[in-house]
């Protein structure tokens, strides 16, 4: 679907102004501190468990799994057979893609963006983090570039079905207080963001796409790429 109609989508929706929007999630909250999370309300730390329906797709799927493996085991087999017998073209080709995945890995872990988040516990992504599922139950949020704020929109608490329909604004922050950045524009396409606080510290997305609506228009923002890594927090 296109940039254009997502973002008439959420304008309508949610009556936000939208230069981009793209799903995403972040990976599993580390363990803080007692009395740190204890401070700021002690809120989930995790998304809430899948509703009935949910629970039935997994089953479905768990009962599939085993087809699945070996559709999957076989696909593998006739590509390994393919490069055999494929030419040398197409052998370098496939050692090209192996090569750029290992580089894509390489890249996203020199950057910290295999962290869920950098700065400690009182830094500003850290706090945010804390609340982070305190604002909504639900395990994604749709992340929207608007031109004065950035906005994370979810249904208030985890659905199986229709997330679009029920999401709402969970939270908003002012520009001058956070940025989107993605730290390997110009290096090689990926899934993840940076959310860069005001006071240095930032948190990992995850999106659903390598490059979603919110990469391409960073692509087109320079000074909105990439930036110096922080140090790693322990």
């Amino acid at each position: 679907m296109s940039r254009k109609t997502t973002a008439r989508r959420v304008q309508d929706r949610l009556g936000v102004p939208v230069d981009a929007a793209a799903w995403c999630r972040i990976d599993r909250i580390p363990k803080p501190p007692e009395e740190i999370h204890r401070g700021v309300g002690a809120g989930p730390l995790r998304p809430a468990l899948i509703r009935p329906l949910g629970i039935l797709g997994v089953l479905v799927a768990w009962l599939f799994a085993p087809l699945v493996m070996i559709l999957a085991l076989l696909s593998a087999a006739e590509e390994w057979v393919e490069r055999m017998l494929g030419s040398k073209a197409d052998r370098a080709r496939t050692r090209s893609k192996a090569q750029e995945a290992k580089e894509q890995k390489a890249a996203i872990a020199a950057h910290g963006l295999d962290q869920v988040f950098d700065g400690g516990w009182t830094g500003a992504a850290g706090q945010f983090l804390l609340r982070w599922y305190g604002h909504s139950s639900h395990h994604r949020r749709l992340l929207i570039l608007a031109p004065d704020r950035l906005v994370l929109a979810a249904p208030p608490k985890r659905v199986s079905v229709r997330e679009e329909e029920r999401m709402r604004i969970v939270a908003e922050i002012p520009a001058t207080e956070a940025t989107v950045e993605d730290p390997l524009v110009g290096l090689c396409p990926s899934d993840r963001l940076r959310v860069r606080f005001g006071d240095g510290s930032w948190l990992t997305v995850i999106t659903d796409e390598p490059r979603s609506e919110v990469h391409m228009h960073l692509m087109r923002q320079p000074r909105l790429g990439a930036a110096p890594h922080t140090q790693r927090t322990e």
